[in-house]
This record gives structure tokens, sequence and C-alpha cells, in this order.
């Protein structure tokens, strides 16, 4: 009977802000203000970055073509290597907000020069590919360290799934974007709009800073405007089991992804060149491989706020935060399993598009909440390690099995997909001993905090 007025008190407490979100995830009083200014923040970055993967894709597969696009990824897990370390000593040197908002202004006046090059002719399709791929992993995952900075445990895996609404809201907002503006504004003022559009997220974590400045975490009391300690982010990788497990699953889910998307660029490709040919909508490859790409993007974020919105918090509620991550492999394992006895174009563009939702709401949430019961070092140095050069490293095995696959045994597209049920086999293998990690992890903080 105690516990009745205690659940009356708390709703009585909550603010109109607070009740809206909690139509979402179970968001408690005081809580909505922040949750809202992250979910914006992450908008803003995902939608920005949306319309310059729209870019990115175009220009290269127009300039080079898909093999080329293929083993550029390679040369991304190579620049890493330098940028990851170079990261760790950054963030060991200023606090979290330099950390995040210098490294976000940083890649915004990579936009500038960019836009300067490709509007005077340059070909910078490659370059752009690099640095966007590097953009997107370094920017999105510091974002999601500084949130898992900012809650305990409890709170992050109520709070995520709300933050994550604005992720692939966004992501949805920019495809949708670049898919009606890209023939009237074209790949290079894109750049620029992204460019200035950056500023906003900057803004944004100042102001959360400021409202979450005497939070607890869950596991290190360290002040929040402290700097990190010396220790980079590949040796915290490998010296921790838990974090090594999450490197190997980030490597093997980002290899079955992005061969995957191998597959869907080839027949987007010959789709392009076919409607060409024939003066299907009066517009030439370039164009007709944006617009594609671009309503492609679309039907994945749409379908991918759907999930988030109405069945993440859901799911990680009854199936926990280790349970979540069985979801993409499912799906993947059943995608790759069509794929490989029907090898068409809108077999594979429908799978690719549930892989990818799913990916984007229930695994991103699931992953990055992985990092609530760990330090601060291991949010953004191991994170950061782990989010951008092991994803990489799937990459580059990726590149290596395509070029096996199209320069030396002639594999076809019904064998590039037997190879990646493998993969997602292996990535189940994977996700179950994390799942045992976590859960031992996750006792220890609790019998910690308890104490």
């Amino acid at each position: 009977m105690s516990s009745v007025p205690h659940l009356d008190d708390e709703s009585s407490r909550k603010s109109w802000l607070d009740r809206a979100l909690s139509a979402f995830a179970d968001v408690r009083a005081g809580e909505g203000g922040t949750a809202l200014l992250l979910a914006v923040n992450i908008f803003c970055i995902l939608a920005f970055y949306s319309v310059l993967k729209v870019v990115r894709d175009t220009l290269i597969l127009t300039e080079s073509g898909a093999q080329v696009k293929s083993y550029s990824a390679a040369g991304q897990a190579a620049l890493l290597l330098v940028v990851v370390p170079l990261y760790g000593a950054f963030a060991s040197r200023v606090n979290r907000l330099y950390l995040v908002c210098g490294v976000t202004l940083f890649f915004a006046s990579h936009l500038v020069v960019f836009y300067a090059l490709g509007a005077a002719g340059v070909r910078i399709g490659i370059p752009f590919f690099l640095w966007a791929g590097i953009f997107n992993l370094v920017v999105i995952s510091q974002f999601w360290a500084f949130s898992n900075d900012l809650f305990t445990a409890d709170r992050g895996r109520r709070l995520f799934p709300v933050i994550g609404i604005g992720a692939s809201l966004g992501a949805f907002v920019g495809a949708g974007l670049s898919w009606l503006g890209f023939a009237d504004l074209g790949p290079y003022r894109l750049m620029l709009i992204a460019a200035f559009g950056l500023i906003l997220p900057t803004v944004l974590t100042l102001w959360v800073n400021r409202r979450e400045r005497s939070v607890v975490r869950a596991v290190d009391q360290t002040p929040p405007e402290a700097p990190l300690s010396k220790e980079g982010g590949f040796r915290l990788v490998f010296s921790d089991r838990y974090l090594l497990l999450i490197a190997l699953m980030m490597i093997t889910a980002n290899l079955v992804n992005t061969l995957g998307g191998y597959l869907l660029d080839v027949f987007v490709k010959n789709q392009a060149q076919l409607l060409a040919a024939t003066g299907a909508g009066g517009l030439g490859e370039r164009d007709l491989i944006g617009t594609i790409n671009s309503g492609i993007a679309t039907s994945v974020n749409l379908l991918a706020l759907l999930f988030q919105a109405f069945l993440v918090s859901r799911l990680i509620k009854f199936i926990g935060v280790r349970g979540s991550l069985f979801v993409l492999p499912a799906v993947a394992l059943v995608s790759y399993s069509f794929m490989a006895f029907i090898p068409i174009f809108s077999v594979i563009r429908i799978a690719k598009i549930l892989e990818n939702s799913t990916d984007y709401s229930i695994q991103n949430t699931a992953r990055h909440a992985l990092f609530l019961p760990t330090s601060r070092e291991a949010k953004y140095k191991a994170k950061q390690a782990i989010d951008s050069f092991f994803v990489r490293m799937g990459d580059m095995l990726q590149a290596a099995i395509v070029y096996a696959g199209t320069q030396l045994i002639a594999l076809s597209n019904r064998g590039f997909a037997v190879v990646n049920i493998v993969f997602v086999l292996i990535t189940l293998v994977i996700v179950s001993r994390i799942y045992r990690e976590h859960k031992r992890l996750t006792e220890q903080t609790a019998a910690e905090q308890a104490a």
C-alpha cells in the first residue's frame, strides 16, 4: 500500500514535458529537459550526416564505382590508427566540453574546404568518402560518450531510447531533405549547409552540461570537468575482456552491414544505368543514383524512427540491454538467407532497409548503453577506438572479401550473401559472450553502489 502514494507523488512532480516523453520511455520527474536537449542534439548531428552520406555515396559512385568505394572504406581504418591516438591525447588535456565542442567544430571547418574544392571542379569523391566515414564515427561516438558520462546506468537505460528518437528522426529528416533537394542544390551546396548547421550541436552540448554539472555517475566519481587519465583507447580495449568482446562484435557486425551495402551498391548502379539508358525521368546516372539512394535512406530512417519510438524502450524493459543485442543478428540472418535464394534488386532493397533500420534503432541504443557501467576513460577513449577503428576493421575485412570475390574467385552475388550468413553466426556467438560479461559487470557495479 505504501508504494501507491510514492507513485502518485512521482507523477505529480512531473512537468508537462516529462509526461509527454513518458509515452516513449520511463521518464521521471525533472528528466525530460535534459533528455529532450540531447535528443535535439543528436537529431542535428544525424540530420546533417544523413545529407552528407548521400553526397558521399553519390560522389564516389559516379567518380569511381562500387568497388573503389568498398576499397576506400578500408583506407579509413588506416587513417584511424592515427586519429584515435590523437583524439585520446587531446581528451587527456582538456575537459569534456572542449573535447566534444572542439572536435565537432573542427570537422565542420573541413566541409567549407571540401565545398570550395568541389565547386572549383576538383574530384573529391575518394577524399570526401574517407573524411565522411571518420566524421560520422568520431562525432557520433563522442556524443554517446558524453551522454554515458552524464547518466547513471539506471537513467541511461531509461532515457537512451528517448534520445535515440532524436537520432532516428534526424536521420529520417536529413535523408528526406537530401532526397527532395539533391537535384536542385547539388552535393557541394549541401556540404556548406551542413558545415554551418553543425554549430547548433555545440550550443546544445554547452546547455546540457550546465544543467547536469552536478550529476553522480554510476562507477566513477571523478569531477566531470576534469581531463581523463593518460591511458590510451587501444590499451583500454585490449586489457579488458568486456571491451574487447564489444570491439569484436563491432568488427563482425560492420563487416556484415558493409558487405550487404556493397551488394546494394552494385544493384543501385546497375539500376541507374538502365534507367539512364532508357531516359527515365530525364536524369543522368549521377542524379538517378542520388535519388535512388535517398529514397532507400528515407525508407530506412522512417522505419528506424518507428522502431525507436514504439519498440526500443519496451524491448530494453522486458529483455534488457544485453538481450536486445540479439535482435539485429537475427534480422540479418533472415535477410541474407532471402538474398542467397533470390538475389534481385527488389529483394536486396527490402532486406537492407529492414537490416539497417534495426541497426540504427534497436542495435544502436543497446550497444551505446553497454558503456553505462564502465569508467569515464572507457566511455570516451575505449568507445572512440571501438566505434571508429574497430568498426573500420570490419570495412577492411569486407574490402578484402570483395577483392577476393571479384578479382580472384569470381564470387556471385549469391555467394556474397552466403559469406554474410557465416559472419552473422559468428556475431551471435560473440553477443552471447557479451551477455555474460555485461551481466557480471552490472551486478558488480550494483554491489559497489550498494556498499
